[in-house]
């Protein structure tokens, strides 16, 4: 779309002159055109940012690459895949066409060119374009839209579960800011063999709330003491790990199968109290076999612990906390990621002083 009139821009590519030409006063009085002699250049001016085409019309038999190549290139292309293509063939090409529509055009023009044919297959192609675009927006708000709603519905029950405990409710947002910072820096920085997208550090960000989520099921009386646990409700507060996986579990089986957002807080919700060296609970899970998700929050979980006061335990400061967490690694932690947390701890600290 040209941005500074909102007319369409048409791409049109052919090696012979005279047909460009044809073509461009044509569509002219109602579009904005761009010309290409090349395949090489019309694939440039396709993947140019400036007034990027909401059109192409494409020339099979082209020197150098032709049209079946460059729409190749084109529909491989995630920032041009989307663009229509309508192929300009000979007037007995048939099997041009066939094989043209089978790669991915959507429609074809034949030469010597019909001014009214091409003005209304441009504007046909054009219209279905739009409404394309507009649909997948609207499709894509509306996913927008439930994904904010269940982390905000997510985001209450891990609340709950926080004043639940008499614990701050700070310890949620602070466990999902923290959880961000670590994961980003292993996305950022794959020599510490946690490589890591964009997407999924901001998912196990966003399901790192409900790590605890199990809690809700433990009896106050073993919750809410105010003192060391004994050894026998020690064991019963450690249960809410299985608990938690299970009720995410019963969260998944209305979900779409492959909802990652699901996936990942069962994982966290299960695996955080399992540690690198098989000594935790409540599978014994050890090395590579705890999720990368619940290895990065049980790290984040334990320095958050540290640093904030409980009933049963005063405030540690954060060079105490540092210092417990680098004794760690290898043993309760992942020893990778407890390299990169050494490598940032500074912006922990930092986070900290500033959401006090």
């Amino acid at each position: 779309m040209n941005y500074n009139n909102n007319r369409d821009m048409i791409l049109i590519v052919d090696d012979i002159e005279t047909n460009r030409i044809i073509l461009e006063e044509i569509l002219k009085d109602t579009y904005e055109t761009k010309l290409a002699c090349g395949g090489k250049t019309a694939i440039e001016l396709a993947m140019s940012d400036d007034a990027k085409p909401s059109m192409i019309l494409l020339d099979i038999m082209m020197p150098e690459m032709n049209g079946y190549e460059v729409l190749e290139i084109i529909k491989n292309n995630p920032a041009t895949e989307h663009i229509p293509v309508i192929f300009i063939t000979a007037a007995d090409s048939y099997a041009d066409e066939t094989k043209g529509l089978a790669l991915g055009a959507v429609d074809y023009i034949s030469k010597p060119f019909n001014a009214e044919i091409v003005k209304a297959r441009v504007a046909t192609q054009l219209r279905l374009y739009h409404y394309s675009v507009k649909l997948e927006d609207m499709v894509r708000q509306k996913v927008n839209e439930l994904i904010l709603s269940k982390e905000k519905m997510l985001d209450v029950m891990a609340n709950v579960i926080e004043y639940r405990s008499v614990e701050s409710g700070q310890h949620v947002k602070r466990t999902r800011d923290l959880t961000y910072i670590l994961a980003k820096y292993l996305c950022e920085n794959p020599e510490f063999g946690r490589a890591l997208t964009v997407e999924e550090a901001d998912i196990i960000a966003k399901a790192s709330p409900l790590h605890d989520v199990g809690k809700i099921a433990i009896p106050d009386n073993v919750l809410l003491k105010n003192g060391v646990l004994t050894t026998e409700e020690y064991e019963i507060m450690k249960t809410h790990s299985m608990l938690g996986g299970n009720l995410v579990l019963l969260m998944m089986q209305d979900a779409k199968e492959g909802d990652a957002y699901l996936e990942c807080c069962y994982d966290i919700a299960m695996f955080h109290h399992e540690r690198w060296d098989g000594k935790g609970y409540p599978h014994g899970a050890m090395g590579e076999e705890i999720p990368l998700a619940a290895r990065i929050v049980t790290l984040v979980d334990v320095y958050d612990a540290l640093i904030g006061e409980r009933a049963y335990k005063t405030k540690m400061s954060h060079a105490e906390a540092v210092s417990i967490i680098r004794e760690g690694a290898g043993t309760q932690f992942d020893d990778k990621i407890t390299e990169a947390f050494l490598m940032i701890h500074d912006k922990f600290e930092e986070y900290v002083k500033a959401n006090a």
